[in-house]
């Protein structure tokens, strides 16, 4: 019988650690799941940001209506 008592304040000392590095690790996993979901959600916004800034900025640049009639006279315009 003192054997058995023996073993079991071993695992009475032991279960703490075991619980404190098991969070530590599911708390590493979780933060490093957050920081991937965080940089696609970045890289969503960088993209949109990047084609708003093309359809403004280079809004300009298309030409119009007269213009596409002069430079291509197949073109046939809806009026």
């Amino acid at each position: 019988m003192p054997n058995q008592s023996h073993s079991v304040s071993r695992l009475r000392k032991l279960w703490k650690p075991a619980v404190a590095t098991t969070l530590a690790i599911w708390f590493e996993e979780i933060i490093a799941f957050v920081a991937d979901f965080i940089a696609v959600i970045f890289i969503a916004l960088t993209a949109g940001l990047i084609f708003l800034y093309k359809t403004y900025v280079f809004k300009s640049v298309q030409p119009g209506l007269d213009e596409s009639k002069k430079s291509n006279p197949h073109f046939q315009a809806k009026e």
